[in-house]
C-alpha cells in the first residue's frame, strides 16, 4: 500500500523533532497505516502516490483555509483522495473507524492507544494547519481499569541477583547488569544503551539517555558499582574482550558499556533472555520483566520514604501522574500491614 505524504510526514515529525524511538514511531506508523486501510475500504479509494502528493501539496499551500466540503465520493468532479478525507476532519469518520476497531474485539489498552495514536497525528496536523478541524476534540478515550505495576518483594530481588555466576565475564556482566537495573530503575533499553564513558565510579553515577533522547544522571549504589567493577576487571582480563575494551577506551569511552558474547553492544531481547535463564534457575514466577526490576525500585523507594518528585526524576519520568500510581501499590501494603497489625481493624 502507498504510504500517505501525510502519513511520512509526521512520521518524520515523531522521530526528528519530538525524538520518539524506532520502535514507537513504527506503533504509531502501524495504527495509522490501519487507519489508512479502513479509509481505503470505507470510501473506495485505492491511494495513487500522485494524487495524495497532489492533494498534501494543495493542503500545504492552503494554510488553514477550508476544504470544498463534498457530500459523496459519487458528486466528486474530480477523483477524490484519501488525504482530502483526513484533512476534511470528521468526527464521523474517527467514530466509524473505531467502531471498525471494535468489532475487532481489542483490549481495552488497545484501543486507547490507538486512539492516543490518532489523537497525536491530528493534533500535529491540526497545528500546522493542514485539517479543516480536529475531529479528536470530540472523541472520548474509553475509560480503562487501572492496572498497577507487577513489584516484587526485597527478598525476591536479593534471589534474582544472586543467580549469576561470578566465575566468568559473562555471569559477571549479568549480574552488573541485573544489579544496575535494580539499582537505577532505568529502562532496559536505557541499559543496553549505556556506554563505557557514561559511567562515573569516582561520582557512584550513571549517565543515562531516555525517551526522547533525555539525559539524566542517576545515582549508583553500592552493590551495583561493585559489581560493575567485578565485571570490568573480568573483561579487562580475558584475551576475548580486553582488545575491544581497550579500543573503545581509546576512543574516549564511545563503546558499549555491557557486552554480548562477540564483543558488541547487548540487544534488549538479550537481556530478557538472561533473565528468564535466571528467574527458572531461582524458581521465581517467569512473568518477572526487566521492567518488573524498574517498578519494584521504584516501589521500595516509597516504601522506605523517598518523596515522589525525587522518584520521578530518577524514573525520567516527565510527568508526576504517571510516578504517582506507585502511590497505590504503597498504600494497599500500608492497608495489609495495618490490617494484619492493629487489633481493631476488622471484625472479628
Amino acid at each position: 500500500m502507498t504510504t500517505l505524504p501525510i502519513i511520512q510526514a509526521f512520521a518524520g515529525y515523531l522521530t526528528d523533532e519530538r525524538r520518539f524511538s524506532p520502535y514507537t514511531a513504527r506503533c504509531y506508523g502501524a495504527d495509522l497505516r490501519q487507519f489508512v486501510e479502513f479509509l481505503t475500504d470505507e470510501f473506495g479509494i485505492e491511494p495513487d502516490a500522485a494524487i495524495e502528493q497532489k492533494a498534501m501539496a494543495t493542503a500545504e499551500a492552503r494554510v488553514g483555509e477550508p476544504l470544498p466540503k463534498v457530500e459523496s465520493v459519487a458528486g466528486a468532479i474530480t477523483p477524490r483522495s484519501l488525504t482530502e478525507i483526513i484533512c476534511e476532519g470528521s468526527a464521523d469518520t474517527i467514530r466509524s473507524f473505531l467502531a471498525y476497531l471494535g468489532e475487532k474485539e481489542y483490549s481495552a489498552a488497545t484501543m486507547a492507544r490507538k486512539i492516543a495514536t490518532l489523537r497525536s497525528f491530528y493534533k500535529w496536523a491540526d497545528r500546522r494547519r493542514l485539517v479543516v478541524a480536529n475531529p479528536m476534540t470530540l472523541i472520548r478515550t474509553p475509560r480503562q481499569n487501572k492496572r498497577l505495576p507487577k513489584a516484587i518483594t526485597v527478598e525476591q530481588v536479593e534471589q534474582l541477583l544472586a543467580a549469576p555466576s561470578d566465575s566468568d565475564v559473562l555471569g559477571r556482566r549479568d549480574r552488573a547488569m541485573l544489579e544496575t537495573l535494580y539499582s537505577t530503575g532505568i529502562r532496559v533499553s536505557e541499559l543496553v544503551g549505556l556506554d563505557i564513558a557514561d559511567l562515573d565510579a569516582q561520582g557512584e553515577s550513571l549517565l543515562v539517555r531516555g525517551k526522547g533522547k533525555k539525559e539524566r544522571i542517576v545515582p549508583l549504589g553500592s552493590h551495583a558499582l561493585g559489581a560493575i567493577a567485578k565485571y570490568i576487571e573480568a573483561v579487562e582480563g580475558d584475551s576475548k574482550f580486553a582488545a575491544k575494551w581497550t579500543q573503545c577506551l581509546q576512543a574516549g569511552g564511545n563503546g558499549p558499556l555491557f557486552l554480548n558474547k562477540h564483543g558488541s553492544r547487548l540487544s534488549s531481547r538479550s537481556v530478557r533472555r538472561k533473565l528468564d535463564k535466571y528467574l527458572r534457575s531461582v524458581g521465581l514466577d517467569p512473568s518477572i520483566s526487566p521492567h518488573t526490576l524498574r517498578h519494584s525500585f521504584a516501589t521500595h523507594l516509597l516504601d522506605n520514604g523517598a518523596d515522589l518528585r525525587s522518584v520521578q526524576e530518577l524514573l525520567g519520568h516527565q510527568s508526576l501522574s504517571t510516578t504517582q500510581v506507585y502511590t497505590h501499590l504503597t498504600a494497599e501494603r500500608l492497608q495489609d500491614s495495618y490490617k494484619q497489625a492493629h487489633p481493631r481493624a476488622e471484625a472479628g
